[in-house]
C-alpha cells in the first residue's frame, strides 16, 4: 500500500465524514421529525389497540361459537391433541391435530449445540394458523382439533368435517426432500363465506433459537427475508426491532437464521404482509429473536381451486437452496439460494462465479477445512500475484529515483516553489516511464476480492462444526482463552486467529510505512510518520471488530496476510535496486528523441502553474 492508497483511504474517509455532517439535518427539520415520529408512534398505538380489539372480539366470538352447537365445525372445537410424523432421509416434521398445522421440525445431519438433530421449529416457539373470514364467524384452524387421515410415513390429510361441509388441508412431505407441499381445500362452503372473499390469512410465529456458539455473531446473520414477485430478496434490520408492512407481492417469507432457514411458499404470491422482527433483551437465553408475519395468499370459496403453499426446512446451503427451486409448484424460479447473501452486486458476482466453484472444487478432494481454506488463500494470492507484482515494482522503481527527487527538494526548498517542484517531479518518472499512481490500481483490483471473501467464509455451512488446531468450529470464534464475565469491546473470550490476523496485519503495515519512508524525504516523510500513527491504529480496531468473528474468517485473513508478507520479502529480495536503475537509466534514453508527452497530472500541474504565473503578472500590471 504506497502513499496515494493511504491518501485515497483518508480522503475518502474525509469526504464521508464531511457528508455526514454537512446533510445532517438542521434543528428545525430535526423538530420536525420529532413531531412525525411521535405522531407515528401515536398511530402505531392506536392501530395496535384496534388490532387488540379486533382480536377479543374474535375470542369471544369464538367462545360464544364453542357454545352454539349450530355454529361450523362444533364438534371439533374439543378434542384429543395428537402429534403427526412426517419423516423423509433429511428431515422430520410434527404436526399437531390441534390446529392441524406444523409444530416441530428436526433436521437430520446436522448436530444441535443442545444435543441430537438441529430443531427448526419447536412446539412451544413456533405458531402456524390459518384464518378464513366467513358472513357471520371466522374460521380460525388454531381453535380445532383436525381429524387426521391418510397418513402414511410422508403424507397427511388433516379434517374439519360436518355433514355436506369440509375443510382439509394437505400436506406432502417430498421425497429426500426439504420441501413440503400444502393443500387448503373446502366443500360445501360456498354459501359460508362473502361473494367477494378472495383470499385467507396466514398468521405465522416463532421464537427464533440460537444455533451456534456466538450470540452477537449469529444475530448478525439471522433476519426476516422475503422474496419480492420480479425482484429481489429484502430482510428485516438484523440487530434491532423492525416491522414493516410490505405492499408488493411476495414470492415467500423466510425466518432465516445463520445456516438454517424456514420458509414458507406462496405460487400464488402472498400480499398485504406485515412483517415483524424482534429481538431477545436478554442475550443468554438461548434465544436470538421473534419473527411474526401476518400475510394473505389466494383462496377460492367455491372449493374448486386448492389454495397452495410450500414450506422449506432445510439448511441455507447454497447450491441445495438451489436444487430445490426446481420443486417449485409454480412456473417461476424462487431464487432461495438469495438466502445465503453472497454481497452486493460486484462481491455476489465474485462469489457466485469464482469463490464457490474454487471452493466446491476443493472441498471435493475430502480435505480437512482448515487446509481447503489454505489452498483457496494461496490459490487467490497466486491469482492476484501478479497485481502485488506491479504495485511492488512501481514503488521499487519511485525507490530508486529517489536520490533525483532529493536534488530537486533543494534545489525547491521554498514553499512558494512547491508546484514548480511538483511539476518537474512529474516530468523525471514522465522521463523514466514511472507513474505515482501504478501501486494504486493493483490494490484496488485485489480489494473486491477481499471483501468478497468477507462476505462468503462467514456464510458457508460447509465450515459449521469443523474442527482446526485449535478451533472446535471454524464458522464460531475459537475460544480457548476464556474468563467469566464480558469486558467491554472484548467479550468473555480471546481469539487466537484474531490476534494472529491482525499481527500479520500490523507487520504488513510496517512493510508498506517502511517502503513509503525509503522514498519520501523532508516534508512529505514527516507527514508520512504522522499517517503511519493511523495505519497502525486500524490493526487494533480490527481486533475488537472479528474477537467474534468466525474463526475461519480470521484464519483466512492470518494466511492472507501471512503469504503477503511472504511476497513481500520474496520481491524485495529479488529485486536489485541497480539492475532496475539501469533498466530506467536505458528507457530513458530510448525515448529521448521521442515527442514531449506530458502525462495527465503533470499536464494538470502545468496548466496551474502558467495560471498563477499570469495572475501574478495581472497583479504587477495593477501594482504598476
Amino acid at each position: 500500500m504506497d502513499k496515494n492508497t493511504i491518501t485515497g483511504l483518508i480522503l475518502i474517509t474525509l469526504v464521508v465524514v464531511a457528508f455526514s455532517w454537512f446533510s445532517r439535518p438542521s434543528e428545525a427539520e430535526l423538530r420536525q421529525m420529532a413531531e412525525r415520529d411521535s405522531i407515528a408512534a401515536v398511530e402505531r398505538q392506536q392501530a395496535e389497540e384496534a388490532t387488540k380489539a379486533q382480536l377479543a372480539a374474535q375470542a369471544e366470538a369464538a367462545a360464544a361459537a364453542s357454545t352454539d352447537s349450530s355454529a361450523l365445525f362444533f364438534a371439533q372445537r374439543e378434542g384429543t391433541e395428537q402429534e403427526i410424523v412426517l419423516e423423509n432421509s433429511v428431515v422430520k416434521i410434527t404436526l399437531s391435530t390441534l390446529g392441524g398445522a406444523v409444530e416441530q421440525a428436526e433436521l437430520k445431519g446436522f448436530d444441535s449445540r443442545y444435543g441430537g438433530n438441529v430443531t427448526l421449529l419447536s412446539r412451544k416457539d413456533a405458531q402456524m394458523s390459518f384464518a378464513f373470514e366467513g358472513k357471520q364467524e371466522n374460521i380460525i384452524t388454531s381453535n380445532y382439533f383436525f381429524r387426521p387421515e391418510a397418513v402414511t410415513d410422508t403424507s397427511v390429510t388433516m379434517m374439519l368435517s360436518q355433514p355436506g361441509r369440509m375443510l382439509a388441508i394437505s400436506y406432502q412431505l417430498r421425497h429426500d426432500s426439504y420441501m413440503m407441499d400444502i393443500h387448503i381445500t373446502t366443500q360445501g362452503l360456498d354459501g359460508f363465506f362473502s361473494p367477494s372473499t378472495k383470499t385467507m390469512s396466514v398468521n405465522w410465529t416463532d421464537r427464533i433459537l440460537q444455533q451456534e456458539k456466538g450470540y452477537d455473531f449469529e444475530n448478525r446473520y439471522s433476519t426476516l427475508t422475503y422474496k419480492r414477485t420480479d425482484k429481489g430478496t429484502k430482510h428485516l434490520k438484523e440487530t434491532r426491532n423492525d416491522d414493516k408492512t410490505v405492499d408488493e407481492q411476495l414470492d415467500w417469507i423466510a425466518f432465516k437464521n445463520q445456516f438454517f432457514s424456514a420458509v414458507m411458499i406462496a405460487p400464488d404470491n402472498f400480499t398485504d404482509a406485515h412483517l415483524t422482527s424482534i429481538q431477545e433483551t436478554e442475550k443468554k437465553s438461548g434465544y436470538l429473536k421473534t419473527y411474526e408475519a401476518e400475510v394473505k395468499t389466494a383462496f377460492d370459496p367455491n372449493g374448486n381451486q386448492p389454495t397452495r403453499l410450500q414450506l422449506y426446512l432445510g439448511p441455507n446451503d447454497f447450491h441445495k437452496l438451489k436444487a430445490h427451486n426446481k420443486q417449485s409448484i409454480a412456473p417461476k424460479d424462487l431464487e432461495l439460494e438469495r438466502l445465503v447473501d453472497l454481497g452486493w452486486p460486484l462481491f455476489r458476482w465474485i462469489n457466485r462465479w469464482f469463490i464457490i466453484y474454487l471452493f466446491d472444487w476443493l472441498t471435493a478432494f475430502g480435505l480437512p477445512m482448515g487446509i481447503v481454506l489454505l489452498l483457496l488463500t494461496v490459490i487467490v494470492k497466486f491469482l492476484v500475484y501478479p497485481t502485488t507484482k506491479k504495485s511492488f515494482m512501481s514503488s521499487a522503481k519511485m525507490r530508486v529515483l529517489k536520490p533525483q527527487i532529493d536534488e530537486l527538494n533543494k534545489k525547491y526548498p521554498k514553499q512558494e516553489d512547491a508546484m514548480k517542484k511538483q511539476q518537474e517531479m512529474m516530468q523525471i518518472y514522465n522521463q523514466y516511464g514511472v507513474s505515482p499512481m501504478g501501486g494504486c490500481l493493483p490494490m484496488l483490483i485485489q480489494t473486491p476480492i477481499w471483501i468478497a471473501l468477507f462476505n462468503f467464509v462467514p456464510k458457508a455451512i460447509e465450515l459449521r462444526g469443523q474442527s482446526f488446531l485449535w478451533a472446535d468450529d471454524l464458522s464460531a470464534y475459537d475460544d480457548i482463552i476464556r474468563w467469566g464475565k464480558n469486558l467491554w469491546l472484548i467479550g468473555d473470550h480471546l481469539s487466537i486467529f484474531c490476534l494472529l490476523f491482525c499481527a500479520t496485519n500490523i507487520i504488513n503495515t510496517w512493510i508498506s510505512m517502511r517502503q513509503q519512508q525509503n522514498q519520501l524525504t523532508g516534508e512529505q516523510a514527516q507527514q508520512m510518520k504522522m499517517m503511519q500513527y493511523m495505519m497502525y491504529f486500524m490493526p487494533i480496531m480490527f481486533f475488537f471488530m472479528f474477537n467474534n468473528y468466525s474463526s475461519g474468517l480470521c484464519y483466512y485473513y492470518f494466511l492472507s496476510g501471512l503469504l503477503n508478507i511472504l511476497m513481500m520479502w520474496y520481491l524485495r529480495k529479488t529485486t536489485d535496486d541497480s539492475k532496475l536503475l539501469a533498466k530506467l537509466e536505458a528507457y530513458k534514453a530510448q525515448h529521448k528523441n521521442d515527442p514531449k508527452k506530458t502525462s495527465g497530472m503533470a499536464a494538470r500541474l502545468e496548466a496551474l502553474q502558467k495560471q498563477a504565473q499570469m495572475m501574478e503578472e495581472q497583479r504587477r500590471q495593477q501594482n504598476k
